[in-house]
This record gives C-alpha cells, structure tokens and sequence, in this order.
C-alpha cells in the first residue's frame, strides 16, 4: 500500500506515510480531548496534564498489547469488544452525569456551590484520562488495522508496531499537553461559578453522547 514510501531500514516501518495519517487521528476530537478540555477548563492546568498523561499511559498499554497480538483478541472477539466498549461507554457517561449533577448544584447555589466544589487533582485527572482511553475498543481496531498498513513485508511485526505506536504515543502527548495549557491559560479567565457551570453543563453534555454512541458501536 505504501511501496513508494521511504522504509527506515532498521525497523522495517514506512515512517514519513505514518506520521501525517497518525496527526490527523490525534488532532480529531475525541472523548479523551473532551476530558482534557474540561478538567483544564474547568479544575485547571495540573489536573488538565494529569489527564492528558493518563491517556498516554492508555495508549502505551495499547501499544504493547497491539504488539504482542492482545489487542488483536479485542478486535476479533465479539464478547471482549462489546465487554469493553459497555465499561467504557459506562464511565464516560458516569463522568458526564456527574458533569451536570455539579453544574446543576452551582447554577442553584453559585456561592456555596464554588466554595463546595473540589479541584480535581492531577491523579484524580490522571484516572479519569487512562480508564476514558482503556475503556475505548475502538483504539484496539485503530492499532491492529492501521499500524501494520505502515510495515513493511517480509519483516517483524514486533519491533516495528511498538516503534510506531511508541511515535504516536509521542505526538499524542505532545498534543494534548500543549492543548492542555493552552486551554487551562483560558480558565484564569473564566473565574465566575455560572460560567465554569455552563462549562461543566456543556462537557457533561457531550460525554455522555460519546458514551452512547460507544455503546452503539459496532466493529
């Protein structure tokens, strides 16, 4: 598919194909960067590169697994995929409700609701951001499908998936953490409790359409 690309010789891979298909996926929105534009927007910057450390924690341990042949087992198996994608689809949800329980609260109280409200910590963004990413099947068809399209043949499979999924980890985190300051610099500015509301409104909103349309998703 990609004969007329360069190979880098020692592992094997068609990287400069790879690298423009791999930043269009990252940059497209996606419950992980959902997560990461509330927790900045909202909790502020450390919970924000938190999250967005969480994620890429997801991604490495999707890596390993698409190269050692487990993510294909996701892939394949209607049970592990529908397993997977119901808990993930479940806790995007959960994180939407409670989005929306905690805007609810501040609109009906501003004062006390902003006194009440707790600062996500980065660890606790950190959780969020790993379970959003290893709840999400999807990833284990992305790894499986996309990646060996960018080896090339008559070579290991091993070493080039965990070069390539290790590159995309990279551009990922890269992403997300610049996103994530970038957006946690726009919270010094949205101090008023409705407003942060409306933001915990609106991204609670929009987890829990990701949620069910995870849980409607097909292989």
């Amino acid at each position: 598919m990609f004969a007329g690309c360069a190979t880098i010789p020692t592992v094997g891979i068609h990287l400069w194909a790879f690298i423009p298909i791999a930043a269009v996926v990252i940059v497209a929105p996606g419950p992980d960067t959902v997560i990461v534009t509330k927790n900045a927007l909202v909790h502020g910057r450390a919970a924000a590169l938190g999250t967005s450390l969480g994620v890429n924690t997801g991604l490495m341990v999707w890596t390993v697994a698409a190269a050692l042949g487990v993510a294909a087992v996701v892939r394949s198996s209607s049970v592990a995929f529908t397993t997977l994608k119901i808990a993930g689809a479940a806790y995007l949800i959960w994180i939407g409700a409670h989005s929306l329980r905690t805007a609810g609260r501040a609109i009906a109280a501003p004062e006390a609701a902003s006194a009440r409200r707790r600062v996500l910590s980065p660890a606790g963004g950190f959780r969020q951001g790993l379970l959003s990413n290893l709840g999400n099947p999807k990833i284990a068809v992305f790894f499986t499908a996309l990646l060996p399209q960018f080896v090339a043949p008559h070579g290991g499979v091993l070493v080039p998936s965990l070069v390539l999924g290790g590159l995309f980890v990279a551009m990922t985190l890269t992403w997300l953490s610049g996103y994530a300051l970038l957006a946690a610099r726009a919270s010094s500015v949205l101090t008023r409790p409705r407003v942060k509301a409306a933001l915990d409104r609106i991204s609670g909103v929009v987890l829990i359409g990701f949620g069910v349309r995870l849980a409607l998703e097909r292989r």
